[in-house]
């Protein structure tokens, strides 16, 4: 830009948004369909996850009779408690023997 001193701002030809709007939510609530899509898992697994426990069933919201919806969020938490390493035979072992 021609002329400008240093410490002056930058001047800009155009249009310059007033605010920005993100479109697609980032927590979403999803219905079991789309989270078998997102999951890999099948609606009939989901639903056995829902029906377990209360202590370590996967949390939902029960909007009507027949219609679940988890947030995102709270099913990749949730999914979290179930992550390991190397072969389930080895991990038992090592748990076994007192290694781990």
């Amino acid at each position: 830009m021609k002329g400008r001193t240093a410490g002056e701002p930058a001047q800009f030809r155009g249009l310059l948004p007033e605010k920005v709007i993100i479109s697609t939510p980032l927590d979403p609530y999803l219905p079991l369909k789309a989270l078998a899509a997102y999951s890999g898992l099948s609606v009939r697994t989901l639903r056995s996850f829902i029906e377990r426990d209360p202590s370590s069933a996967l949390p939902c919201y029960r909007i009507t009779a027949g219609k679940l919806l988890i947030r995102r969020s709270e099913y990749d938490a949730w999914v979290a408690q179930f992550r390991c390493q190397g072969r389930p035979s080895l991990a038992a072992a090592a748990r076994d023997l007192g290694l781990v």
